[in-house]
């Protein structure tokens, strides 16, 4: 059963202020995670998460995290900028982009963020555009099907990211003759995975890779990047991932792998956002009209523009309808929002009390990839982000989108400035 880290008398209190709909984060949980997650890979003495700032990119949360230690994960310009904005630069920063336009890794290059190529293409392209930097890394895709014990994970071949093997020897090989001399490793393999073999399964073949580039272009690899992939349980019949199990298999692998290559210095990072954020973010939402029809519809005040996932990828999301926790889920609805698009649904056939008009809704694990994958779809605006704060007071960390706001990249009539 998922409960909401917020009650429906706090609920209650927070929209005499904020009007639905709304992310809410909860910083406690928020801290109590990175704290987690920092201990199971304390074995590891240059351990750093650079937390995949496109996933929740809020200057606040990332400040939260940059105070727990964590580093940041940029890949566009913007996402830089935040960094900077917020005293980030050199090693705090790991800049993982592709098909990159010059301008971003100028800008990278001049924070000193660790440039991690995406295309053996990239090493011509970014000597010609800033030089090559001293401490350079890498991402390795080693295509065909990525398999743990317990099946299929994913499909890497299928993905547009990295170098093959044999570009990534021939890619340090240059890399050292035009004056790269600290290396790293990167790797993404498979995303959202509700599984403790994910992490050290990818750490044994990064690790392999190492001692073997090591072995025949002599680059000092200094760190080893894991990315992301950590999932979260969307669904209440799911195991949560154990990261101190995580850490322990990545610390195996580690010592069995990287120990007897002498290599027992390498730095490991991680790069998560889902597993670092999703779980303490709700989308607050009303529900303001039902309709009977062929199906049981509820619609609420929020929409795809404030949560693609299950528009975009049928991705589940746990509903709690605040103050009917312990009540039968006797009803069955279609929960929706308002876009001219027929996959604008929360959810599809959901078995849920009985819906009133006026009802609080929570929409639970919004905290990464939520309030970042909206749009402006139909002239609808983005809502407001409130942080949940430790001593339970609530901070506005983004206001809501106004008309003036979608309008404001228009030269047309002076809509919004007229006297």
């Amino acid at each position: 059963m998922k409960k909401p880290f917020v009650t429906l008398d706090q609920l209650k209190e927070i929209v005499k202020e904020y009007p639905t709909p709304f992310h809410i984060y909860d910083e406690e949980g928020i801290r109590k995670n990175a704290r987690r997650l920092k201990e199971a890979f304390s074995w590891n003495k240059g351990f750093k998460e650079y937390f995949a700032v496109k996933a929740t990119p809020n200057p606040f949360i990332v400040d939260i995290l940059k105070e727990e230690g964590c580093g940041a994960d940029c890949s566009s310009m913007t996402e830089l900028m935040m960094a900077e904005a917020l005293g980030m630069s050199g090693n705090d920063i790991m800049f993982s982009s592709n098909a990159t336009p010059e301008e971003e890794f100028v800008k990278a290059k001049e924070m000193n963020a660790i440039i991690n190529l995406d295309d053996y293409t990239h090493i011509d392209y970014l000597e010609r555009i800033t030089g090559i930097p001293e401490k350079i890394c890498c991402r390795f895709n080693p295509g065909g099907i990525f398999k743990t014990a317990n099946g299929i994970m994913d499909n890497p071949g299928d993905a547009k990211y990295g170098l093959t093997k044999e570009q990534m020897i021939d890619g340090f090989t240059k890399l050292k003759k035009k004056g790269a001399k600290i290396f790293g490793i990167h790797s993404f393999l498979a995303s959202n995975t509700v599984s403790n073999e994910y992490y050290p399964t990818l750490a044994g073949i990064l690790f392999e890779l190492a001692v073997e580039l090591k072995e025949k272009t002599g680059a000092d690899i200094k760190f080893i990047n894991l990315s992301g992939g950590i999932g979260i349980p969307y669904r209440p019949d799911q195991e949560e991932n154990d990261i101190y199990v995580i850490g322990e298999g990545v610390r195996e692998a580690f010592e069995r792998i990287l120990v007897p290559a002498g290599m027992g210095d390498v730095e490991i990072y991680t790069e998560l956002g889902r597993y670092m954020l999703a779980p303490y973010g709700h989308l607050v939402a009303t529900a303001i009209h039902e309709k009977h029809i062929y199906k049981e519809y509820i619609g609420l005040d929020a929409c795809a523009v404030n949560l693609m996932r299950p528009a975009m990828y049928g991705a589940y999301h746990h509903i709690t309808v605040m103050g009917k926790e312990e009540a039968p889920l006797d009803h069955k609805y279609d929960v929706t929002g308002s876009l001219c698009e027929n996959n604008d649904k929360f959810a599809i056939d959901r078995m849920l009390p009985k819906i009133e008009i006026g009802d609080l809704v929570v929409i639970h694990d919004t905290g990464a990839h939520g309030f970042a994958m909206g749009y402006n779809y139909n002239g609808k605006l983005k809502s407001a982000e409130l942080l949940f704060k430790e001593d339970k007071s609530v901070q506005l960390i983004r206001r809501a989108e106004t008309a003036a706001d979608y309008f404001a990249t228009f030269d047309f009539c002076n809509l919004f400035n007229k006297k």
